[in-house]
C-alpha cells in the first residue's frame, strides 16, 4: 500500500486556552471538530487530547488535567514565554510523547511555543496548523527555525495570515471547511444584522455596534464574552443601539439566528488568519461584510458574496449595509458548497498529511 492511500493513525492535541465546547478556544475548536470528523469519515484512525471538562461526546478525546494556558493575543509582543504550575499544554505534550509510539503522524492545534519547541525531541513528525498571524517575537522565531528544519509542517489557513511570518519557505495553505448539512439557507431574511465572535479588543465589536446604532437595524451579537471590561464599555458608549447579546451558542443555535439576518458583520481589528463565522454564513446563504484585513479579504467576493471596506471605517460599513439587496443569497451558499465543503477541507488536510510523511 502506498503512503498516500494508507490508513493513517492521527494524534491531535487540541489548544490549551480552554475545553473542547467551551468557545474559549475560538475558531480552533470548530477547525479542529471538522477536520477530525472527516479524517473518520475517510477510515483514519484518531485521537484527540484535550483539556479536561471537553464535552465533545462523539469523538474519541483523551483527557488531561492542568491549569489553562494564558491567551496569546493578551500578550505582548516582546513578553517572554510563560507557564503555569502544574501546566495543562505541557501535561498534554507529556502525554503525546508517551504514546507517540503508536500514530504515524502527531497534528498540534495550539499556537504555543512549547509544541513547536519540542518538535526535534519527538519521534514521530508533528504538524503544526497555526491558528492566529505573528503576535509573539518568540514564536515567530520558533516556527522560522521550524520550517526550514521540517519543510511543509507549517500549515497556516491562509496566505495574508502566512505572511504576517516572513518564512521563506513555501507553507500548506489550507483555508478551511464545514458540515454544510448544519446550515439551512435562508432566502428571506428579517429586518437584522449579526456579529459573531469572541468579544474581545482586537474583534472590533464596538464598530459593528456604531454601525447598527446608525442604521438603527438589531444587531444580534453571539459569542464568549471574553472581556468583561470592553463588552460594558461598549453597552455604556452605545446606549441607544438596538442590540441582543446571545451569548455562546452552539452550532445549530447559532445558525437558526444567523441565517435569518440580512448580513454578518465582521471588524477585525487585527489581521485575521481565517474567520470561520464567514463561511458560516455563507453557508446561510448570508452575505459577509467585512473589513479588507486578513483571511476576510481572501474569502468573500467582493460585490458578489458580500462586500470589503476600508479597515476601521464605520461610514464605509453603513454604505455596504445599504447596498446588501446587491447580492444574491444563492451566490453565497453556492461559494461555501464550492470551496469550503468537509470534503474539500479533509481533501487538503489529508494531502497535506501525506505530504509530510512522504519527506
Amino acid at each position: 500500500m502506498t503512503i498516500s492511500a494508507k490508513t493513517l493513525k492521527l494524534l491531535f492535541v487540541s489548544t490549551p486556552v480552554g475545553p473542547l465546547g467551551s468557545g474559549l478556544g475560538g475558531g480552533v475548536e470548530l477547525t479542529l471538530y471538522n477536520v477530525a470528523q472527516e479524517m473518520i469519515r475517510r477510515g483514519h484512525h484518531l485521537q484527540i487530547v484535550a483539556p479536561t471538562n471537553s464535552t465533545w461526546n462523539d469523538l474519541p478525546l483523551v483527557q488531561i488535567p492542568g491549569n489553562l494556558q494564558i491567551i496569546a493575543q493578551s500578550q505582548e509582543r516582546k513578553d517572554p514565554i510563560t507557564m503555569p504550575e502544574n501546566s495543562l499544554l505541557a501535561n498534554m505534550w507529556d502525554y503525546a510523547r508517551q504514546v507517540q509510539a503508536n500514530y504515524d503522524l502527531i497534528v498540534n492545534f495550539a499556537y504555543d511555543w512549547l509544541p513547536f519547541y519540542l518538535t526535534p525531541f519527538f519521534h514521530r513528525p508533528i504538524a503544526h496548523l497555526v491558528s492566529m498571524g505573528s503576535l509573539s517575537n518568540a514564536l515567530d522565531e520558533i516556527i522560522k527555525k521550524l520550517a526550514q528544519q521540517f519543510p511543509n509542517t507549517i500549515g497556516f489557513h491562509t496566505q495574508t495570515q502566512a505572511a504576517t511570518f516572513a518564512l521563506e519557505q513555501q507553507s500548506a495553505i489550507l483555508s478551511n471547511g464545514i458540515d454544510l448539512s448544519l446550515y439551512d439557507f435562508c432566502s428571506e431574511p428579517k429586518q437584522q444584522l449579526a456579529w459573531v465572535g469572541r468579544i474581545a479588543p482586537e474583534k472590533g465589536l464596538e464598530d459593528a455596534v456604531a454601525a447598527s446604532q446608525a442604521t438603527n437595524i438589531l444587531l444580534k451579537i453571539m459569542g464568549k464574552i471574553q472581556d468583561d471590561l470592553y463588552w460594558q464599555k461598549i453597552c455604556q458608549n452605545y446606549p441607544n443601539a438596538p442590540l441582543e447579546y446571545l451569548g455562546f451558542l452552539s452550532t445549530n443555535q447559532m445558525q437558526q439566528v444567523l441565517r435569518q439576518c440580512r448580513a454578518l458583520l465582521m471588524t477585525p481589528r487585527w489581521v485575521e488568519a481565517f474567520g470561520n463565522v464567514i463561511i458560516e454564513s455563507l453557508g446561510c446563504g448570508v452575505p459577509v461584510i467585512s473589513y479588507r484585513r486578513g483571511g476576510p479579504a481572501e474569502i468573500i467576493q467582493d460585490g458578489k458574496t458580500g462586500f470589503l471596506v476600508e479597515p476601521d471605517r464605520v461610514p464605509d460599513l453603513i454604505n455596504a449595509i445599504a447596498r446588501l439587496d446587491e447580492i444574491d443569497r444563492q451566490a453565497c451558499r453556492q461559494q461555501a458548497e464550492t470551496e469550503y465543503s468537509l470534503q474539500a477541507l479533509g481533501d487538503r488536510f489529508e494531502n497535506w498529511f501525506y505530504k509530510i510523511l512522504h519527506s
